[in-house]
């Protein structure tokens, strides 16, 4: 498929700004909440997911012919503005909802030792098949923000053959496609501060762990940690079966699964993007695929898109309906 490389993706001038993309739908953007209704989704293993559900029709409403699991990114959760926002327009569109939430990351601590992670494909797969057989759904969609991009991304990609037959595509925003690329790049400037905040609520839910699991999960360099490839090494991959980070960014990265997807995803990522790398920006691949359509916006920051400053819609939601409603 062609690279979108001139996107219509025209902000307001003082929006021009990787950075300010990122932040400004943090700090500013005003979202009304959603009303969800949560369901406690059992998982083989012994854990966890809450999932969090939004009808098009509104609460008590009839259900959808079509339904999009929403998979937030590294350290979110269900009630984020930018996955609120994108509920908000596919509600609109027609959409019911899933909003899934990580283990752990649901406002309760999950049951195991084991945390999420970014290339967790199993709970993707679990949360997926669940929200299809409760509506009885014809239709389906994944859609992922940041680290749940790299999830959706590599779930399509690594076994087309398990994705229900009800799936009918994908957009995945902000996706960190190479995963030690991307740890690299948030070692330097002033991305360090996104990994600081981000590491920052790490720690809180690793000494958390510790208290219930103080034999399996220690705590005695964790204020010592500052980036994100000491974290993995120390947490991410022992607890998740992984040698080590180098191990766990391997097989865990959505870039080398790519050419594996069967259904029309949208890749949608800013060239200003402060948490990407140059590999998070496959043309190549994109341009002999079939499937996956690679959109690239001068600016729009990390999971930004903001078009005027207002509370919304923003482009990513536009962009979002416009390619499923033709996928």
């Amino acid at each position: 498929m062609p690279v979108l490389e001139h996107s219509p993706y025209t902000p307001s001038p003082w929006l021009a700004n990787g950075h300010l993309q990122t932040l400004y739908p943090v700090l500013r953007r005003p979202v009304p909440p959603v009303d969800y209704t949560r369901e406690r989704l059992d998982l083989p293993d012994g854990d966890f997911l809450d999932l969090d559900w939004s009808l098009a029709a509104g609460p008590g409403g009839q259900r959808a012919a079509r339904v999009a699991l929403v998979i937030h990114g590294l350290e979110g959760h269900s009630r984020r503005k930018y996955l609120r926002g994108m509920v908000r327009a596919l509600n609109a569109a027609g959409w019911d909802c899933v909003a899934m939430n990580h283990r752990g990351c649901s406002g309760e601590m999950n049951r195991l030792a084991r945390f999420y992670h970014s290339g967790e494909t199993d709970d993707v797969h679990s949360a997926l098949t669940r929200a299809i057989a409760v509506g009885g759904y014809a239709q389906a969609a994944l859609l992922g923000f940041s680290m749940g991009g790299n999830q959706i991304l590599k779930y399509l990609g690594e076994n087309p053959e398990r994705v229900p037959a009800q799936v009918l595509g994908g957009v995945a925003v902000s996706a960190p496609c190479d995963l030690a690329a991307c740890a690299l790049v948030l070692e330097r400037g002033f991305s360090r501060v996104y990994q600081a905040y981000l590491m920052r609520s790490l720690r809180h839910k690793v000494r958390e762990k510790h208290e219930i699991f103080p034999h399996r999960v220690s705590v005695d360099r964790l204020s010592r940690m500052i980036t994100f490839h000491e974290f993995d090494e120390a947490y991410t991959a022992p607890l998740n079966g992984f040698a080590d980070a180098a191990d766990y960014y391997a097989r865990c990265s959505s870039l080398r699964v790519l050419e594996g997807i069967r259904v029309p995803v949208l890749v949608l990522s800013a060239l200003d993007d402060p948490f990407l790398a140059p590999e998070c920006y496959p043309q190549d691949l994109a341009r002999a695929s079939q499937f996956v359509h690679l959109e690239t916006p001068q600016t729009g920051g990390h999971v930004g898109f903001a078009l005027n400053g207002a509370a919304g819609p923003y482009y990513s939601e536009l962009r979002a309906v416009e390619f499923l409603a033709h996928s």
